[in-house]
């Protein structure tokens, strides 16, 4: 199964002719899912070679504006250009993110009186009082959502922290399990690991035919963990004929932070295959970037380091950092971001890259659990 990452916004605080604000697509077969939708991100899509149209799941990491401001305008545009057809109604939009989230959207498509051609549901992350200031908190007012739904609304999850492992337990089904972990900004923040479960190995085919066995029903039972009796008298078990299992990838996508809380991020993200964090200034702004609730790239690096991750990649740059085409004499260089963040992963095997608007990364399968 094909699965990848396209960035749509990779700058911070708003959007600009050089960088979208925060969005990006982690896409598999029959899944597209949206992390963080900022102003603008249905343009980017229309620049992209995605189609809006097939997200079926969105991850808001924080409130702020540059990470959900384009999430009302998004569900509109997909609404416009849908075609249902009677036999096959729409499928419910599933949303996950902060309390106030669910508020959020009954409000702005309420005020603007938007009808959509799809359901959605809307399912809150309950915050904690350390994951930001107390500027920051929601107002209990404002936290507080009346019962009434919009009427495409469909009832969503109330997510409560499970104290064992530290993290939200958003969603586990045949392909996937997703949990959300907490994250220390402005305002309560985020992050998600996205797991594919492990996939039994192929048959090995040629050990079979050696043994005599044609393809055909039998393959299919001993593929499904059945037992087989050879004409011999040999049983040949699941075990005995499949390949070492396939192990599943796991994707990290952090929301804006200047730290981690508890130790959720490490037990959602060892080992992860790409982690995706903000290094939104250099090292040489650490103050200032601690201020505003960001991260440097050496920051970034040293979660990594902590999960062990094999690739980082480094996106919410400062506008003040143009993408290395459009870089002129007298502009911040980006790549000293990722130098500076190489520094810190220096022995570790793990790899930087610089996200850039509409770079696609393919995550490929691994072999066997050994990898």
């Amino acid at each position: 199964m094909s699965m990848d990452i396209t960035f749509l916004g990779t700058g911070s605080a708003y959007p600009s002719p050089n960088r979208g604000a925060s969005a990006l697509v982690l896409r598999t077969e029959g899944e597209n899912w949206l992390f963080d939708c900022g102003e603008g991100t249905q343009t980017q899509f229309m620049r992209s070679q995605l189609k809006a149209s097939k997200i079926n799941k969105v991850f808001i990491s924080h409130l702020h504006g540059d990470h959900v401001f384009g999430l009302p305008g998004l569900l509109c545009t997909i609404s416009l250009n849908l075609n249902p057809q009677p036999d096959q109604p729409p499928s419910c939009v599933d949303i996950y993110g902060p309390r106030g989230l669910r508020r959020f959207l009954r409000v702005a498509l309420e005020i603007s009186s938007s009808q959509l051609l799809f359901s959605y549901a809307v399912h809150e992350l309950e915050t904690s009082d350390d994951q930001c200031p107390v500027e920051g908190r929601l107002s209990p007012e404002v936290n507080t959502s009346n019962d009434t739904l919009h009427p495409q609304e469909r009832p969503g999850r109330t997510i409560k922290l499970d104290s064992d492992t530290d993290c939200y337990n958003l969603i586990d089904d045949k392909q996937f399990v997703v949990k959300a972990f907490r994250l220390y900004h402005r305002v309560s923040s985020f992050g998600f690991s996205v797991e594919e479960k492990e996939r039994p190995g192929r048959l090995n085919t040629d050990m079979l035919k050696e043994l005599g066995l044609k393809p055909g029903p039998l393959y299919g039972r001993l593929k499904n963990g059945e037992s087989v009796t050879l004409e011999s008298g040999r049983v040949l078990t699941t075990s005995d004929v499949l390949e070492p299992p396939l192990k599943g990838r796991k994707v990290c996508v952090f929301g804006d932070c200047s730290s981690t809380l508890g130790e959720g991020f490490k037990r959602a993200c060892q080992g992860a295959d790409v982690l995706v964090h903000e290094a939104t200034l250099e090292d040489g702004q650490h103050e200032k970037a601690i201020d505003h609730g960001h991260s440097t790239p050496s920051m970034a690096a040293a979660v990594a380091l902590a999960c062990e991750a094999r690739t980082l990649v480094l996106y919410h740059f400062s506008q003040r950092y143009k993408p290395e085409p459009l870089r002129q004499d007298g502009d911040d260089d980006v790549t000293e971001l990722r130098k500076q963040a190489e520094l810190v992963l220096q022995g570790s095997g793990t790899q930087v890259i610089l996200a850039e608007d509409f770079l696609t990364l393919p995550i490929t399968l691994k072999k066997n659990l050994s990898q």
